[in-house]
């Protein structure tokens, strides 16, 4: 299991205790990023027990799992990738671990997700990043059951099952290291934000399945790194965003969806103007520039790995647009888009 760290003195602090505490036979690493508090003297001191690597740079999210999970010997079957902003439960761990024992071609999966917080009805609501698991629309716009966009639904039960996803979150990641290995691990131009969403349409595009295990719960405090109104963030998520349907649509839906990724970007970036966010909208005009200007090195990229399954072909894809339906149609709950 390895946390990545940067700047998380407080959290590791916070949320190690647990970690140790709930996850017997799991050897536990910190990988920093060049931090500059005292984090790694502080995980030293007080977590003896936790194995410190240090990747020398702020790697970012990508390269400093990357790096870090290269440094890793071949007696680890399984990897764990998480958030240091991330409380573990009692047996939270086993069910995941459970899943990928019993399917050999389940690479990748992840707990129920929902958000940190001292007040419990708070507790209650999915968390942002992850939620009852990862979909994707047909444009590739991500979303999670449970939450819709910033609509977060509140768990009564109804996503405790066992199922196939598009795609399983970064925050508390458990994949098969055969897999990681096979594919690469994440994308490094992507530095953080959806390399977990490419990372496993890769795998499903390898023949690989994503799973979300609905007994295992984690609270997650979200934004702990990078604010979500954050231009940065902004910016990352909308590069990335074009990056990721360039990089693993088949190529018989590529130009429809790509246009149409584009068009609405634009979209974004005027309502953002409108709303007197310019920072975001300028975020948004170099996210699409630079995209452009990498198009030869996503061009390689995606002949590394070439999308093989179509859209009905993948496992937790909803075939129409989220935008038409959420903004449109008022559809604010998972449960509606299945109707």
């Amino acid at each position: 299991m390895v946390i990545l760290n940067w700047n998380g003195r407080d959290f590791l602090r916070q949320f190690l205790p647990a970690v140790l505490a709930h996850s017997a036979g799991a050897a536990i690493f910190v990988a920093d990023n060049a931090s500059t508090d005292d984090s790694v003297a502080l995980v030293r001191a007080e977590f003896p027990t936790v194995q410190v690597l240090e990747n020398g740079g702020n790697l970012g999210f990508c390269e400093g799992y990357n790096h870090a999970l290269a440094q890793l010997g071949p007696e680890f079957r399984y990897y764990v990738l998480l958030n240091s902003d991330v409380e573990v439960t009692p047996g939270w761990l086993a069910p995941q671990r459970e899943l990928l024992e019993a399917n050999p071609r389940i690479a990748a999966c992840q707990p129920k997700i929902r958000q940190y917080s001292t007040d419990q009805a708070t507790r209650q609501l999915f968390e942002y990043a992850g939620a009852g698991g990862g979909y994707l629309d047909s444009l590739g716009y991500p979303f999670c059951r449970g939450r819709l966009f910033d609509t977060l639904e509140t768990d009564t039960g109804q996503y405790d099952d066992a199922r196939p996803v598009a795609w399983a979150t970064g925050a508390c990641l458990l994949v098969r290291a055969e897999a990681w290995h096979a594919l690469g691990g994440l994308e490094p131009a992507f530095f953080a934000h959806m390399e977990e969403i490419d990372f496993c349409w890769r795998l499903q595009n390898a023949g690989w399945q994503v799973w979300y295990q609905g007994s295992s719960t984690v609270f997650h405090v979200g934004g702990g790194t990078l604010h979500k109104s954050n231009p940065r963030k902004t910016y990352l998520n909308f590069r990335n965003g074009l990056a990721l349907v360039y990089l693993n649509t088949h190529p018989a839906e590529l130009p429809a969806v790509l246009i149409s990724r584009v068009a609405l970007d634009w979209v974004a970036a005027l309502r953002l103007l409108l709303q007197g966010q310019t920072d975001d909208f300028w975020a948004v005009l170099r996210a699409h520039g630079h995209f452009v200007g990498r198009l030869g090195y996503w061009n390689i990229r995606r002949r590394q790995f070439p999308p093989r399954r179509r859209l009905h072909e993948r496992a937790g894809t909803y075939a129409g647009s989220l935008v038409w339906a959420y903004f449109a149609q008022g559809k604010h709950l998972f449960r509606q888009l299945e109707k």
